[in-house]
Parts: structure tokens; sequence; C-alpha cells
């Protein structure tokens, strides 16, 4: 999966209306849909390959969530708890992506259970395509079909949560102002 298409799912989750809000919760929500793929980096380490482990799991969605609603509570904005919940639904967004692409890099699929199973879980029907991780002129072009394949099916996601998120919140849904800033 691309991290174009992560970003936009954050973007699309921070306009959705689940909660109202901030800019900061905004880049929180965006940054929680990206973090799981920082065990790519862990490859420089020791030269295995970690992507798709545990950082790719409902176990480190739920962790996210806690820390989440820890750094908003030290932060002092309102609903710290409903903030981390969204942190572990755009953490979640990332896995259930991932789990939906076409996997080529071994261990194929991803540890989605964990910490309740080690096991790797793979969609039966994949909807998007795998992303190539070389810089050759035949990956880098596959990698913009991929990429403009997940636009196709996520822009629509963010127009409809955006428009969705101005019609509720002009209606008063949530008086008072924000919900998510201090």
């Amino acid at each position: 999966m691309d991290n174009l298409t992560h970003t936009l799912t954050g973007v699309v989750l921070a306009q959705s209306g689940l909660s109202r809000t901030s800019r900061g919760a905004s880049i929180a929500l965006v940054l929680a849909s990206n973090i799981p793929d920082v065990d790519l980096l862990f490859r420089f380490v020791d030269g295995r390959n970690h992507h798709n482990n545990e950082f790719h799991s409902i176990g480190f969605a739920l962790l996210a969530a806690v820390a989440g609603s820890l750094v908003f509570r030290i932060l002092g904005w309102r609903r710290p708890l409903a903030l981390g919940l969204v942190v572990a639904l755009a953490w979640g967004s990332h896995v259930l992506l991932d789990y939906l692409n076409v996997d080529t890099h071994p261990p194929i699929g991803l540890m989605a259970l964990w910490p309740f199973s080690s096991a790797y879980f793979k969609s039966p029907v994949p909807i998007f395509l795998d992303i190539g991780r070389t810089l050759e002129w035949v990956t880098v072009r596959h990698n913009a079909v991929a990429a403009a394949w997940e636009c196709v099916i996520l822009v629509p996601l963010l127009v409809a949560a955006w428009r969705h998120r101005r019609w509720r919140f002009r209606e008063g849904a949530w008086p008072g102002g924000s919900r998510a800033s201090p």
C-alpha cells in the first residue's frame, strides 16, 4: 500500500465527523495512519524484513489509542479518550488497507491479530495493487498506476466525508465549538 493512500485515509478520518478535529488532531490522525510503516526502517538495523509484523496489528492500534489518549490529556484537549480511539481507528485503517492489497514481499500477509496470534493474514480478494521497493523504471511506473488506483477508490470517500462534515457541523451537531482542541 502506498503512503499516499494511508495519508488520504487519515484525512478522510479527520474529515469524517467522528470528532470535530483541530489541525493538531488532524495531523495526529494522518501520522497514526502512516506510522505502522516505520517498521520498514528496521531493515537498516539488522538487515531483516520486519514489515507487516507487530506494528501492523490491532494490538498496536490499541497501544496507539492509549498513547494518544495520554498525549491528548497532557495537552489538555477535550475528550482525550475519544480522540485516542480515533487514533486507534486511523492505525487500524492502515492494517485494513494493507490486508486488502496484493503482497509480494515475504512474509506474505500481516500479523493483524497480534498479540492474540502471530499468524499472518491476507485477503483472499485483494483490492489494491502491490507497491514495489526499487527505483527501476518498471517499478516506478507500476507504483504510479497503483497509487492512481488507490486514489480512484479513496478520493470519492474523502469528498463524501468532507461534504458530510460540512453538512453535519453547519447543522450545529457540535454546539459550543470544537470538541478536539483545548
